[in-house]
């Protein structure tokens, strides 16, 4: 059985797209997963599964959601490891900095850094990015609300699912998917 994290985008910020975590469990455990958890209400699941195909488990959740809730999640799933590799090749010095201000945003695939060009770093200084393999690491000292930055760093950018979680979560969530 191998460990994954799911990431859920998008879910329980409003009224709209409302997935209870104890729905969310349900819908995991009837794909055959085991030793389901979530982690706060945000769509954090950490998970085991015989299948060794992140985009087909991926698959699964999203058609799960959508017949179970009649509406669309996008998702990304990742081997519970690849956690501790985002965590390692992490570009930035987190000492002193608010991790709920450091972000990672997880993509569905391989990052294209070609997808950054057009992004003058300078121009949204002290907001900074650094591109990850699969991922894009952010820092935005006044918050994500107020980043000019952060509305660049989206799924139409990267051509694919896109979905941050602060640095408290991705630690957290690693811990969880430790094996």
């Amino acid at each position: 059985m191998t460990t994954y994290v799911g990431l859920l985008r998008g879910i329980n910020v409003g009224k709209h797209k409302r997935v209870p975590m104890a729905t969310l469990r349900e819908l995991l455990t009837g794909m055959g997963c085991g030793s389901v958890r979530t982690h706060l209400n945000s769509g954090n699941a950490v998970f085991t599964h015989p299948a060794s195909d992140e985009e087909r488990l991926t698959a699964e959740l999203e058609q799960a959601i959508a017949g179970e809730l009649g509406f669309a999640v996008p998702c990304v799933v990742r081997e519970g490891g690849d956690l501790r590799r985002v965590i390692d090749e992490n570009p930035f010095d987190v000492t002193g900095l608010d991790p709920s201000r450091f972000l990672v945003t997880f993509l569905a695939g391989p990052l294209d850094a070609a997808r950054l060009e057009g992004i003058d770093p300078a121009a949204y200084a002290p907001e900074e990015f650094a591109a990850g393999k699969r991922e894009v690491y952010s820092h935005f000292p006044a918050g994500v609300h107020k980043a000019r930055l952060a509305p660049l760093l989206n799924d139409r950018r990267f051509g694919m699912t896109a979905t941050a979680r602060n640095w408290n979560t991705v630690l957290r969530l690693a811990e969880l998917a430790a094996v």
